[in-house]
């Protein structure tokens, strides 16, 4: 078996981490969740966004060290090492993975997260409330029904002044 390894790109293409939609819960990789956060990339590119989400990791203190996704949710899969900020991160690719669903592994392996992958073509309303959802315990297992309920319009809020007494 032949193993590939690239760098990041450093052209323009590549902001280390700035402006990448994802939430990570308090906690993340305890096991208590079924998510511990969402990741909303903005193309099927993995080799363009995943940079950018290890990147946006580390800056947040959580240096991954393998990161698994499907192989059927992205155009084409990325290399099975891959160099970020002058460290390594293993990648593996599997097609018996949900589609909607990457996992992270960090610490030596002691620390595990599960993130809702949040489709590219969503809308950025629904994308934010998944976003938001996938911050909370509790939530089901299912990415679609996580993903169901952040489509869902929320009913109108309606202050105390302006209710009429009937």
């Amino acid at each position: 078996m032949t193993t590939i390894t690239r760098t990041a790109p450093v052209e323009n293409s590549f902001r280390g981490g700035i402006d990448v939609r994802v939430s990570l819960r308090e906690g993340a990789g305890d096991g208590t969740s079924a998510f511990d956060g969402a990741w909303f990339p903005r193309s099927h590119d993995l080799e363009v966004e995943l940079p950018e989400l290890l990147a946006e990791l580390d800056r947040r203190g959580v240096r991954i060290e393998r990161f698994t996704y499907s192989l059927d949710a992205w155009d084409r899969p990325t290399a099975r090492k891959l160099v970020v900020r002058d460290r390594v991160v293993r990648t593996g690719g599997f097609r018996s993975m949900d589609p909607l669903v990457v996992c992270l592994t960090w610490d030596g392996g002691s620390r595990r997260a599960d993130l809702l992958v949040v489709p590219p073509e969503t809308d950025v309303l629904t994308g934010a409330r998944a976003l938001r959802l996938c911050t909370r315990r509790g939530l089901p297992r299912s990415p679609q029904m996580v993903l169901a309920a952040a489509r869902s319009t929320p009913l109108p809020q309606v202050p105390q002044a302006y209710r009429r007494a009937v």
